[in-house]
């Protein structure tokens, strides 16, 4: 295989540990859901939200393992911990920001569409972000899944 083929990303280490510890984050959320709110909702294995924070699995475990696997002082370490910094930043911060500001502008659709029976009413999505502890719930399950991974992988 030549080094431009994109099957070599199968064989890159990090990425599969980033992947599979995403992966499992995201089939947590409905457990997680549940165990929390007493009822099931498979819709949050696709969607945004939730216990624990995907994007912040996902940015924490390359990091970490990019650190394992290539070392701690590298330029790639310090790119990935960059991206990580924005990425939780934004998870817990901005887009968590813009779902309380899609539940209040959904509060005054509703009061407005009163008693007007028939109208045609599109909510917007309101769990964009995370919970503090959600986040901290991502960067948990990364550091665990990804240096669990990474020990029994090399």
């Amino acid at each position: 295989m030549s080094p431009s083929n994109p099957l070599m990303a199968l064989q890159n280490d990090v990425l599969l540990i980033t992947l599979i510890t995403w992966g499992l984050a995201q089939l947590m959320k409905p457990l997680t859901g549940y165990l929390i709110k007493r009822r099931w909702d498979l819709t949050q294995l696709v969607s945004t939200g939730g216990m624990p924070s995907s994007h912040t699995t996902l940015a924490v475990s390359v990091t970490l393992a990019t650190g394992l696997f290539v070392g701690f002082n590298s330029p790639l370490f310090a790119v990935s911990a960059a991206f990580a910094m924005v990425v939780i930043a934004d998870a817990a911060g901005v887009r968590r920001e813009a779902g309380f500001h899609a539940q209040a502008l959904n509060t005054i659709m509703r009061e407005l569409m009163e008693g007007h029976a028939g109208a045609a009413e599109s909510e917007l999505r309101e769990v964009l972000g995370h919970t503090p502890l959600e986040v901290l719930g991502g960067i948990f399950w990364a550091t665990l899944a990804t240096t669990v991974l990474w020990y029994f992988w090399r």
